[in-house]
């Protein structure tokens, strides 16, 4: 995918993601960028916690895509939700998800979403883990339902789409970056490309 003419003064931008939402908030950016899908085993460790699975995933990731595109700039992020201290996956159907909501209604789920940039030029990289609090609404098992056969969010970790109805079913969301909880962290990922130098505003 290529949404812009490519720039000849900046190196090539990819995203190393299949995910359609870090597709689309990176476009926000209106940098000209294409994307390339790692394969990688994205099986926690054993042992690992959970900010350390998320930024081992993002830097694994990037790596992988920046092997294939010396030169580049590449993006990889990676995102684990927890609840007391257990990673919260993606649940694939609606059966586990109406479970994870159950578990998760009045409470606080910490989401560690973990970026990096790998640059090609020189073989180094950037790292940050952004941390998202969301509390979430303590609803009867009847809306969590509904909800679910209306959205469908089996793909999504801790089983709410926070950019569409999901909203509906939070009670808070506490971050530094609004746009982590998606699966993107903009402001974070903006300070990278600056350090990196990219510009932005082209005169």
């Amino acid at each position: 995918m290529n949404p812009t003419p490519a720039s000849t003064r900046q190196p090539p931008l990819i995203l190393a993601s299949s995910s359609a939402y870090r597709r689309e908030l990176l476009q926000r950016l209106h940098l000209p960028f294409t994307v390339d899908v790692p394969a990688i085993d994205e099986r926690p460790l054993p042992g690992e916690t959970p900010p350390a699975t998320a930024l081992r995933l993002a830097q694994a990731k990037a790596a992988a895509v920046a092997a294939r595109h010396p030169g580049s700039l590449v993006i990889g992020s990676d995102q684990v939700a927890t609840l007391d201290g257990e990673q919260i996956g993606k649940p694939g159907s609606h059966e586990a998800a109406l479970a994870q909501l159950r578990r998760m209604r009045g409470r606080e789920v910490v989401f560690h979403t973990a970026l990096c940039l790998a640059d090609g030029r020189d073989g180094s990289h950037q790292v940050e883990d952004i941390r998202t609090i969301v509390k979430f609404r303590d609803l009867p098992d009847a809306e969590l339902d509904a909800y679910l056969r209306i959205e469908q969010p089996y793909d999504c970790a801790g089983s709410a789409k926070n950019e569409g109805l999901g909203i509906a079913i939070l009670e808070r969301i506490d971050s530094t970056d609004p746009t982590a909880l998606t699966g993107l962290p903009l402001i974070a990922l903006t300070s990278m490309l600056r350090q990196a130098g990219i510009t932005f505003f082209q005169q």
